[in-house]
């Protein structure tokens, strides 16, 4: 389990010190910023979804290393994905971290898995799932414009 552990830890590492798909995005349609003030996180989501797909997906991340690697993590996880796939990939992500049982279809979310170790220190489930969340609003939001998501 320790070489496990490690894994994980050097995946999420990697994530924050190079985050993917980080920057601006043009053509946006979709956006939404998210804001964790007891850790100081924040992030500005931006989208670009036709027909029903996530065709692309950019962030500004200033934080911790576990919601910059989320954030960077997410972007790959979402990216050129139906929308309906996407929130079904937060549902489970967020239960991944949440859930008073680890969840059965866990296997399904692939590196995101990495994060099923933050479940033992619950005031870092917000720092994970900040990214998520801000997903989950600009998705929902749809093009009303843009949406900010806290996590207090």
């Amino acid at each position: 389990m320790s070489d496990l552990r490690d894994l994980y830890q050097e995946v999420i590492l990697d994530h924050s010190r190079r985050p993917r798909n980080a920057g601006a995005l043009a053509g946006a349609n979709r956006a939404a910023h998210g804001d964790n003030p007891l850790c100081g996180d924040k992030l500005a989501l931006a989208l670009r979804v036709r027909a029903g797909v996530v065709e692309d997906v950019a962030y500004e991340a200033s934080g911790c290393a576990i919601s910059v690697a989320s954030a960077s993590l997410m972007s790959e996880a979402v990216k050129g994905r139906p929308v309906d796939e996407a929130e079904a990939t937060f549902r489970r992500f967020h239960r991944l971290l949440t859930a008073e049982r680890l969840p059965d279809d866990v296997g399904d979310l692939g590196k995101l898995e990495v994060f099923a170790g933050v479940r033992e220190f619950p005031i870092r489930v917000k720092c994970a799932t900040l990214p998520w969340h801000t997903l989950h609003a600009a998705l929902e939001r749809g093009d009303e414009g843009e949406a900010t998501v806290t996590t207090e």
